[in-house]
């Protein structure tokens, strides 16, 4: 690296300047900012998201339903439908490139070859009026400049690789014909044509029943081994994050307010709201008509975040302090920080003895 040292920045093409830690970085997200046009107002869906991916690693991103956790993930391949929406700010450093600063006719070859994803409903996302061929063919034919035999006879391949049964024959069916773990895989592998250096998968099992999740969630972990690549998983399945995840980052109200290693996620989480999610998981030993534990209140309004901590209102944590605690979480709006081996965005981060 020519003696800089970490922290240093030097000159990209066009004259911009890079720090030595995102080129040390696979993927790097850095204080992304994205909005939504409404006619109550702006929404402010991810509102300063960062977070690192290294080659050959699993990042979950979970959290409830409307966090910010899609929309981060388009954002990636810049496919944030505009308008409505927008990028407000921020970077996406991809191999030392600023995927937000690339021209659009540049992104076609970054979709789908280095960077791939997995959409949450396969029954929308395979066009109902083509052949399974015809769609992964296409796939082909543009990145690669295939021919039709050639595209086919890698589709088939694709296929069986995914463990579709009678590939030479379900490459010529429709969408309709197949089913919902039949669809998924058929995405999975359309997904996987490039072999692409970055899996992004939404919710990838969504719909599905308890079987054909679990042999979804398998066959990614080996095509992931298979190929190297980095995967980006999104999901509000606690269960799921564990069985995938090397890392996790928790997004709540549009901003990501823990991070840590798998181990420390689910053994000493620090955020509060971290520590609810857990709780409200089934526990062993917890009788079964027992009620299981709920976050209470709601998730703030993103059209007009509160300017102190988004989670205070609903925080166990907080209504446990004194008064007078209380009062920085209702006039400081916490940051991310270290603390033991988690990053937390938290005043008053969960200590070992409250685990």
């Amino acid at each position: 690296m020519g003696g800089k040292a970490a922290g240093d920045t030097f000159p990209l093409t066009g004259g911009r300047l890079c720090s030595i830690d995102v080129l040390m970085a696979f993927l790097k997200i850095d204080d992304l900012k994205v909005g939504f046009d409404t006619e109550a107002g702006l929404v402010q869906a991810v509102d300063g998201v960062s977070f690192t991916i290294e080659k050959g690693q699993t990042l979950g991103l979970v959290g409830e339903s409307g966090c910010g956790k899609s929309v981060t993930a388009t954002s990636i391949l810049r496919l944030v439908p505009s308008p409505p929406g927008k990028i407000l700010g921020g970077a996406i450093w991809f191999n030392g490139i600023d995927i937000l600063k690339l021209p659009r006719e540049e992104l076609p070859k970054i979709r789908g070859k280095d960077i791939a994803m997995i959409f949450q409903d396969p029954m929308t996302s395979l066009n109902p009026v083509f052949t399974v061929e015809k769609q992964m063919g296409e796939v082909l034919r543009l990145r690669f400049g295939m021919d039709r035999e050639a595209a086919r006879g890698r589709s088939i391949e694709m296929l069986e690789m995914v463990g579709i049964p009678d590939p030479a024959t379900r490459v010529t069916n429709y969408p309709h014909e197949l089913s919902g773990g039949q669809k998924q895989r058929v995405m999975i592998a359309m997904a996987l044509l490039a072999e692409p250096q970055l899996l992004i998968a939404d919710e990838p099992t969504t719909a599905l029943d308890v079987t054909v999740q679990a042999q979804i969630l398998q066959l990614i972990k080996e095509m992931q081994k298979r190929m190297g690549a980095a995967v980006l998983f999104i999901t509000h399945d606690m269960g799921v994050v564990a069985e995938m995840c090397d890392e996790v980052a928790v997004m709540y109200a549009g901003r990501i307010v823990e991070e840590a290693g798998i181990g420390d996620t689910f053994k000493r989480s620090r955020h509060p709201y971290t520590k609810g999610l857990l709780r409200s998981l089934p526990q062993k030993g917890r009788a079964k008509k027992a009620e299981l534990p709920t976050i209470e209140g709601v998730v703030p309004s993103l059209l007009k975040p509160p300017i102190f901590c988004r989670f205070a209102e609903r925080c166990w944590k907080r209504k446990s302090l004194p008064q007078a605690a209380q009062l920085k979480c209702y006039t400081e709006d916490p940051q991310l920080r270290p603390f033991k081996n988690s990053l937390v965005a938290c005043h008053y981060p969960l200590e070992d003895d409250e685990q």
